[in-house]
């Protein structure tokens, strides 16, 4: 807010030198101006940066879901083959016939 009232009070005024205030006025608004747009040009950087990082791990975070997605149904698939197995081999007739006992 300073600098609001620094513009206007260099805008009633001239200076020592006879150069109009408008003049000092305007060079102290492309100052004040060009501060503020390297800040906020800085600040569009930063935050290409960051959604480019968010994009990335968005990827990343893809693929991993991905791969577990494939082994949960690997594993899954695996388990039924294994209990199909385990029911076939308990409900097979026992063909080796009574067992000697020595």
């Amino acid at each position: 807010m300073s600098d609001i009232h620094e513009i206007v009070r260099r805008l009633r005024d001239e200076d020592a030198a006879g150069v109009p205030a408008a003049e000092n006025g305007n060079a102290l608004i492309r100052r004040v101006a060009g501060a503020s747009i390297e800040e906020i040009d800085r600040v569009i950087v930063e935050l290409e940066s960051v959604r480019d990082m968010l994009r990335n791990e968005g990827v990343r975070v893809s693929r991993e879901v991905a791969g577990y997605a494939s082994l949960s149904h690997a594993a899954t698939t695996a388990m039924k083959v294994i209990a199909d197995s385990i029911k076939q081999w308990k409900d097979a007739p026992d063909k080796s016939g009574p067992r000697s006992v020595s």
